[in-house]
């Protein structure tokens, strides 16, 4: 089988992380690595690059990775990742996908006791072999089981973020066809879910072997797995399944509803349809006889649209990221769906990071862009002092950034309003990042966790309550700390976390970042419901990353979010009326 995109980058990935074990210099063994993650999102097949004698036009491809890369290509093999593979074994490198675990680590474990596989790390920890290790101890050890455990628990799913834009972009090419009518994608990527198992695409033609061709034959298709009259499965070069199915416009509403889901939706919905008496499946609506038996001769009722097929079972149409069988058929029933936010809703934007941390734009920049996004509103948020990985702020820094931002507010003319703040670390010690005459002097306030996120639940639970009972906090960001699929969230006790936040008034983050979607659709439904406010931001580093707003607005809805929750939906006289409350 030859190898794919996936394939090639996996490898460089594997020689990055050996090279590193083996004490190579740090520039060797960052240039595989970048290559790795370069080459696995690539939008055509390697041979194309090779073909065009364009490898080297790939940011991160040299003239040595490109060798390698058509050495790969040519045989199947790599000489030189071979010969490591004999140096470093290469299940070595699964002990360095543990959370917390890097090159030094992985080969203290096999210097000291030979462990060079997961199931040996696990029972080596099991007997406290691990604490009396240099740099271990029983905290540590008890950390690697539960890392362990958290490796077991990956899905292999792919991220929203990677899948959606693949999706649209397959989607997009298909619609330009001639002769087709419609087109989305359905399933789990619908619904807004935040890993993508595979790809559903829905289009409707009279005409499907055009749109079926066309598909097979995209250039980074790694295999096809199935080529039908009407539907047609590939795997994509970064290992994403994808299908699409054709159908008549007048099954559209019926196809529609059956693919996007969830499963436990569904089988209520068709349930449903059995008590009115019909049979529901992927392209109509059959009646059927008190035995629920289809009635052949009876005529099918075919439903161009979903708003027909939930009308006809007797319930309003429900958004797809709704159906998860949580309460919405039950909602729908009693006329109390959400009002659920929307992408227009949002006027500001209260979390975004310029030059003077680790962002790529000046304040200046920053508001410019929001400004084209249609953003009435927003805040410099730069990172603090003790975050030194990040350029964070001393307080000196802090209020002579303070004194550009006033200026930039005033050449918006109104046009947009620009405000200072801050995002401060709650240290691990549970206190803040700055003193609260510091704090008082910034119009908005976001305390997030960063560093030590592997301290014990209560540790992490007061942390996070110190925080939200500082009066000059405003808004807890990324709460739980996860990062989609590398890093779990914080272990923490949200019951108190929420109680606290209640009684305080605070605002919580659902962050726009689709590699974090934090909170949680769960959590953010649990604060409308106590009344705790809510932001949607996009934490922004570049002005690319302010268009990931639709991302944090999908996963609210997911968690019954309406406008009227979100402080940023507010329109500004709204928002500075919340704010000086809290003061």
């Amino acid at each position: 089988m030859s190898l794919t995109n996936r394939d090639i980058a996996q490898i460089f990935t594997n020689i990055a992380d050996m090279l590193e074990i083996q004490g190579e210099s740090k520039f060797r063994f960052l240039s595989y690595r970048r290559a790795g993650e370069v080459l696995g999102d690539l939008p055509r097949d390697l041979r194309a690059y090779a073909d065009d004698n364009t490898l080297e036009d790939i940011p991160g491809v040299g003239k040595a990775i490109a060798e390698k890369i058509r050495e790969l290509l040519a045989t199947g093999k790599l000489e030189f990742y071979e010969k490591r593979k004999q140096e470093v074994p290469l299940t070595l490198l699964d002990i360095m996908r543990i959370n917390g675990v890097g090159p030094k680590k992985a080969k203290l474990f096999w210097d000291s006791l030979n462990i060079t596989t997961l199931p040996e790390l696990e029972e080596s920890a099991k007997q406290g072999k691990l604490r009396d290790l240099a740099g271990m101890g029983a905290k540590s050890e008890q950390k690697i089981l539960e890392g362990i455990a958290a490796l077991a628990r990956q899905t292999g799913r792919m991220p929203i973020g990677k899948a959606k834009p693949l999706a649209e972009a397959v989607l997009k090419m298909l619609l330009d066809i001639p002769g087709v009518i419609e087109g989305a994608t359905a399933g789990s990527l619908r619904r807004g879910r935040i890993t993508i198992g595979d790809v559903d695409i829905l289009i409707a033609s009279d005409d499907a072997k055009p749109i079926m061709d066309k598909f097979v034959n995209m250039e980074n298709v790694a295999r096809v797995l199935g080529h039908g009259e009407t539907k047609s499965s590939v795997e994509l070069q970064n290992g994403l399944q994808m299908d699409v199915r054709v159908l008549p416009k007048s099954q559209w509403g019926t196809a529609l509803q059956y693919f996007t889901g969830s499963k436990a939706h569904n089988v209520k919905i068709r349930q449903i349809a059995l008590d009115k008496g019909y049979s529901l499946n992927e392209s109509a609506l059959s009646p059927v006889d008190k035995d629920s038996n289809i009635i052949e001769d009876a005529p099918k009722i075919y439903c161009e649209t979903e708003a027909q097929v939930y009308e006809t079972i007797g319930l309003p149409w429900i958004p797809p990221e709704l159906r998860e069988d949580t309460g919405e058929i039950e909602a729908a029933r009693a006329g109390q769906l959400p009002n659920l936010i929307t992408l227009a809703d949002i006027r500001g934007d209260l979390h975004m990071h310029t030059t003077w941390s680790d962002g790529v734009l000046s304040t200046r920049e920053m508001a410019e862009e929001a400004k084209k996004r249609g953003r009435k509103y927003i805040v410099i948020t730069d990172h603090s002092r003790s975050l030194g990985v990040a350029n964070g702020l001393s307080i000196e820094r802090l209020l002579e950034q303070q004194k550009e931002v006033r200026q930039v507010n005033e050449e918006m003319r109104g046009e947009i309003i620009v405000l200072h703040g801050t995002e401060m670390d709650i240290k691990a010690d549970g206190t803040m990042d700055y003193p609260d005459e510091i704090l008082a002097q910034l119009d908005f306030v976001i305390a997030s966790l960063h560093v030590s996120l592997n301290q014990p639940r209560d540790q992490i639970t007061q942390r996070l309550i110190n925080a939200i009972n500082n009066p000059h906090v405003d808004m807890i960001g990324h709460l739980t700390a996860r990062y989609v699929p590398d890093r779990e969230p914080v272990d923490v006790d949200m019951d108190a976390v929420f109680e606290a936040a209640t009684k305080t008034g605070i605002a919580l983050e659902i962050n726009a970042n689709p590699r974090r979607l934090d909170l949680d659709a769960q959590y953010a439904r649990r604060a409308v419901e106590l009344g705790i406010p809510l932001a949607i931001n996009t934490d922004a580093h570049s002005a690319a990353m302010m268009d990931e707003m639709p991302y944090g607005i999908v996963n609210a809805r997911r968690g019954w979010v309406e406008a009227r929750h979100v402080i940023n939906a507010w329109e500004y006289a709204t928002f500075a009326a919340w704010l000086k409350q809290r003061q």
